[in-house]
């Protein structure tokens, strides 16, 4: 299995960053998932009835993400961290996207807190992985773009592994070859905070309520945290 770091400059400079990586083994991704069905209804109920909404702009949970991208060159209003463009999906639609149990497990639980979320197929992750910045010589074929080639800008934030890129903009899109279907096996998912003196009960909570909706389609669950201090872990 992969290790996860963060790479020293982006410590250094993010250095409140908590990462949650919730890993699933022996996933059975082909089941019925009614507890993950009940968690996106239930959203989508409050939603309907004004209740509950996403976070959006003006939340600092998202601005912080906003602040965070500007800061590597790129404009978060038209190239959007994950948990902001799928929050203003949801409020448009009045509902989430459908893909697979896995991954409505982490987008019903990354709305709900908040907080941007994305996985990995492990047995398609090559060596270790790293949040680092691009060097500008990295290739990165996006999700459901198996013919496109793109290369990260300099000094964007990126995960990457000994292959390529697995994530552009630190979140905003994951990559095509460690895409999780109904047929991965061993996945990793990443809940991130750049606040976890403020954010991390949040970071917390959402890190449980995703592993209470894999474990009862996994042979096991673990929960692993990264941060600044401790800026390397197993999985």
């Amino acid at each position: 299995m992969p290790a996860f770091r963060i790479g020293p400059a982006v410590a250094d400079a993010f250095p409140d960053t908590r990462i949650a990586l919730v890993t699933a083994a022996g996933l059975r991704g082909r089941e019925t998932w009614p507890g993950t069905t009940a968690a996106v209804a239930d959203l989508e109920r409050q939603l309907a009835e004004g209740s509950w909404h996403p976070a959006d702009e003006s939340d600092p949970r998202i601005e912080a993400w906003h602040t965070a991208y500007r800061s590597f060159g790129t404009n978060p209003r038209r190239i959007r961290p994950s948990v902001d463009a799928l929050g203003r999906r949801m409020a448009k639609k009045g509902g989430l996207p459908c893909i697979n149990p896995a991954v409505d497990s982490y987008n019903a639980v990354s709305v709900r807190h908040g907080l941007p979320a994305g996985a990995f197929d492990l047995d398609r992750v090559t060596g270790d992985v790293e949040i680092r910045y691009a060097a500008g010589s990295e290739e990165f074929t996006p999700l459901g773009e198996p013919d496109t080639v793109e290369s990260p800008k300099p000094g964007e934030i990126i995960y990457a592994d000994a292959t390529g890129v697995l994530t552009r903009y630190w979140n905003h899109r994951d990559a095509h070859r460690t895409r999780v279907t109904e047929d991965s096996q061993q996945v990793v998912f990443a809940l991130e905070t750049l606040h976890a003196a403020r954010d991390g009960h949040l970071l917390k909570a959402a890190a449980d309520e995703l592993q209470s909706l894999l474990a009862p389609h996994a042979e096991r669950t673990a929960v692993h945290w990264l941060s600044s201090a401790e800026p390397h872990v197993g999985v």
